[in-house]
C-alpha cells in the first residue's frame, strides 16, 4: 500500500511538470498563460507561431503521461497501480503543484496515458484527433471526439476493468475541462488551429 502511494505521488509530480511554460521560456516566447486561451498547453504555444516549441511541448506533455507508468512497471508495480499512476499523472497536468494548481486541459497527457495502457486504443484516439483537426481545424472539437472514441474503444476492448474505468474517468474530465470550448463551438466563436495570438 505504501509503495502504491509513492507511485501515485511520483506520477502526480511528473504530471505537474509544466512543459508549455518551460519550453516557452527556453524559446524566448511569451508565457502561454498570458495570451490566447491562457492554457499552458501545446495548442496555445502553437498560437505564437513557433511550431517547434509547440511540438516539443506536445511531446513533453505526452511523455509525462507515459513515463510514470513505465517507471512503475519497472519497479514491479501491479497492473492496477500502473493504471492509477497514469490517472495521477493526468491530474498532475490539470492541477500542477508547480503552477499553483492551474494547469492545462490534458489532451496530450491523456494520450501519453493511453499509450501506456493500450497502444492500439491510443492510435485510434490519436487518428480521430488528427482527422478531425485536419478537416475542421478545431483542436477542441478534435479532442472532444477523440475522448468519446477512446471511451467507446476502452469498454469494447477491456469491458469494465480498471483500465476502461480510468480511461472513462480521464475522458469525462477532459470533456468537462473543454466546457468553455463547447460553448464557443456552439456560438461559432472558437479559435481554429493556426490562428496566431495578436501582439
Amino acid at each position: 500500500m505504501e509503495s502504491t502511494a509513492l507511485y501515485l505521488i511520483l506520477g502526480y509530480l511528473i504530471g505537474s511538470i509544466p512543459f508549455a511554460v518551460i519550453v516557452s521560456k527556453l524559446f524566448g516566447l511569451a508565457d502561454p498563460r498570458r495570451h490566447g486561451s491562457g492554457n499552458p498547453g501545446a495548442t496555445n504555444v502553437l498560437r505564437t507561431g513557433n511550431k517547434l516549441a509547440a511540438a516539443l511541448t506536445l511531446l513533453g506533455d505526452a511523455a509525462k503521461g507515459w513515463l510514470p507508468m513505465f517507471l512503475a512497471a519497472k519497479l514491479a508495480a501491479s497492473g492496477t497501480a500502473q493504471t492509477l499512476v497514469g490517472l495521477a499523472a493526468f491530474l498532475g497536468h490539470l492541477f500542477p503543484v508547480f503552477l499553483k494548481f492551474k494547469g492545462g486541459k490534458g489532451v496530450a497527457t491523456a494520450l501519453g496515458v493511453l499509450i501506456g495502457l493500450d497502444g492500439w486504443l491510443a492510435f485510434g484516439a490519436a487518428l480521430t484527433w488528427l482527422v478531425t483537426a485536419i478537416i475542421t481545424r478545431y483542436s477542441s472539437l478534435a479532442a472532444l471526439l477523440a475522448a468519446c472514441v477512446a471511451m467507446a474503444l476502452a469498454f469494447l476492448r477491456h469491458g469494465s476493468d480498471a483500465v476502461s474505468l480510468v480511461i472513462g474517468a480521464i475522458c469525462l474530465i477532459l470533456i468537462w475541462r473543454h466546457k468553455a470550448n463547447i460553448v464557443r463551438l456552439i456560438e461559432g466563436t472558437e479559435s481554429r488551429i493556426g490562428n496566431r495570438t495578436k501582439s
